[in-house]
């Protein structure tokens, strides 16, 4: 094929994309707007009482000593969006920044940023209709707080509620995220009192700056349930919370295949239950009206029930997984229901991921306590430890603490306590809060000072004085270094070589790593010895094992 064929047909292709990118059903979506006319959009001015606390007349945000941002806003949608967006404009800007600071590396075209541009346009250009019109005027609120240097990935209002289905692809692409949330429950005779207790990991990350602010939300809208949850600056969805009727929700990824359309991103869907539900079937009733884009475990505890259950959602099954004969509840990363029992893509993720055995080291540290505390809750959510108290290695995926969680958090419902992890991941202290009083006193807190319940407040973890520590956050800066050296086919010294070891000698991923330096520069015995001890630990994923075994095959050949 000559040159000017080759052009003709390049040419006919970005045509039809172009063509397809700026169809009707996209041009809808990037002309919809909530209609905002029925709101008050009256909002005070914003004061600053000192570098770390600012008030919008009864509504505010502070820092608390522990390094936590406790927001505070009431009001109809609009001003909660206006309001927080108002409050926490330059932690927003900093957010944004850390979640998409590398698509100028890794789009530094203008052409390929306007290509970029009409692809999300493309891909989000259904969420409009499955997002309800209070979360769309909120996220509008919230986005004329936005900052101006990603322009041009798409316009203020839809880049904010872009961003809000942004956890929900980092599941369904295993490569942008690493995701192993896990959530347990007990109640009745497991718990001290019979109440009902919740522990999880949140372990999303996008990033150590990503998780730097986060935001302990406390919201009083005009309609619905007063609630907290956990969140970051631009974002009005829930990951993890509880209202003033003492339901809870937290969401756990499961396996999902890569969508072609989004819709209600998850977070949207928990925020509602959260602000619309009080017990166990209001949850379920709003869960079965929407429709959600990638697969997730919604876990939900009651007060009003004493107990907990999981919505299990995918794209097209929904299903409810409710213990019977038991006070105790656990959920990974994989669904348990009847309505997926036989669920290929879930049965390959039981099979082959970290999922099963992050569940059975929840399982086996539950049955030996014989009665659940929040404070023995949060020890089960600092365990790095595996199956049988095996040490595997810092970081290790199939640990409970995988030193990576955006924040770890417990709730006891009926008393409306919840404790919400400081950084760094869920070593810091955690800080407790009391719902009924939080409500009752923030309106008159002018003075923007920390709600917190000190004297209930769990310690720092001493792991986190500890050598172990130090060499764990020695062995992620090594570990980047040693990843861009393989990349760039870089040197790397003897001496960093056998420093990295030292850092993290029972992970597996080090040795990993190790070897494919030593495999690209051709060391093939050296690149064996490490493959072969890489084999000897706690791998992560049945893939992760297969790929150091297809190396060690190699190698052989080459060797012998």
């Amino acid at each position: 094929m000559n040159l000017f064929k080759k052009l003709s047909h390049y040419n006919i292709v970005v045509a039809l994309l172009l063509f397809v990118l700026s169809s009707c059903g996209v041009s809808k979506s990037l002309h919809d707007v909530p209609n905002v006319s029925q709101y008050d959009n009256h909002i005070p001015n914003r004061t600053q009482l000192s570098d770390s606390s600012y008030i919008l007349k009864t509504n505010y945000v502070t820092k608390n000593k522990q390094g936590q941002w406790e927001l505070f806003v009431d009001g109809n949608p609009l001003q909660i969006g206006l309001k927080t967006g108002y409050l926490t404009k330059e932690l927003f800007v900093k957010q944004e920044d850390a979640f998409l600071s590398k698509v100028d590396d890794i789009v530094p075209s203008k052409t390929k940023q306007y290509l970029l541009r009409k692809m999300l346009a493309w891909y989000n250009r259904k969420m409009y209709l499955h997002v309800p019109e209070e979360y769309k005027t909120e996220i509008y609120g919230l986005s004329k707080y936005a900052g101006d240097k990603y322009d041009y990935v798409a316009d203020d209002y839809l880049r904010v509620l872009y961003l809000h289905g942004a956890h929900d692809i980092g599941h369904a692409f295993q490569d942008l995220a690493l995701v192993g949330c896990s959530s347990f429950a007990a109640w009745g005779d497991k718990t001290e009192g019979g109440s009902l207790i919740i522990g999880r990991n949140f372990d999303f990350y996008a990033g150590d700056a990503f998780s730097k602010e986060k935001i302990i939300a406390f919201v009083t809208p005009t309609k619905g349930h007063k609630f907290m949850s956990v969140t970051w600056p631009g974002m009005i969805g829930v990951v993890s919370g509880m209202n003033d009727a003492g339901l809870t929700v937290t969401i756990n990824a499961g396996k999902s295949k890569i969508p072609l359309v989004a819709k209600t991103p998850i977070s949207i869907v928990t925020r509602e239950i959260l602000q619309y539900a009080a017990n166990i079937d209001e949850a379920i009733a709003i869960a079965k009206k929407r429709q959600v884009f990638v697969s997730e475990s919604i876990f939900i505890g009651s007060a009003q029930d004493n107990r907990a259950i999981t919505i299990e959602m995918a794209p097209h099954n929904l299903g409810i997984y409710d213990v019977e004969n038991t006070s105790q509840l656990i959920c990974s990363n994989h669904f348990q229901s009847e309505a997926f029992k036989n669920d290929e893509r879930n049965l390959k993720h039981m099979a082959e991921s970290h999922s099963m055995y992050r569940y059975q080291r929840m399982e086996e540290l539950l049955s030996n306590i014989q009665k659940l505390t929040p404070r023995k809750a949060v020890d089960i959510l600092r365990n790095k430890k595996g199956l049988n108290d095996k040490t595997i290695g810092y970081g290790n995926e199939k640990a409970l603490n995988q030193l990576l969680a955006h924040h770890g958090i417990v709730f006891k419902p009926k008393q409306g306590l919840v404790w919400v992890s400081s950084n760094p991941y869920q070593l810091g202290e955690f800080v407790a809060y009391n719902l009924n009083e939080v409500f009752k006193n923030a309106p008159k807190n002018t003075n923007a000072k920390s709600l917190q319940k000190a004297q209930l407040n769990i310690e720092e973890d001493p792991f986190l004085y500890s050598k172990a520590y130090q060499d764990y956050e020695r062995y992620r800066v090594l570990s980047r270094d040693i990843a861009l050296a393989i990349k760039n086919d870089d040197h790397i010294a003897p001496d960093t070589i056998n420093e990295f070891k030292r850092t993290n000698p029972e992970f597996w991923e080090v040795h990993y790593l190790i070897g494919r330096y030593y495999y690209e520069k051709k060391y093939y015995t050296a690149a064996l010895n490490s493959f072969k001890e890489a084999l000897t630990k706690e791998i992560t994923t049945v893939p992760n094992r297969l790929e150091v075994e297809d190396y060690i095959k190699k190698l052989n050949r080459k060797v012998n």
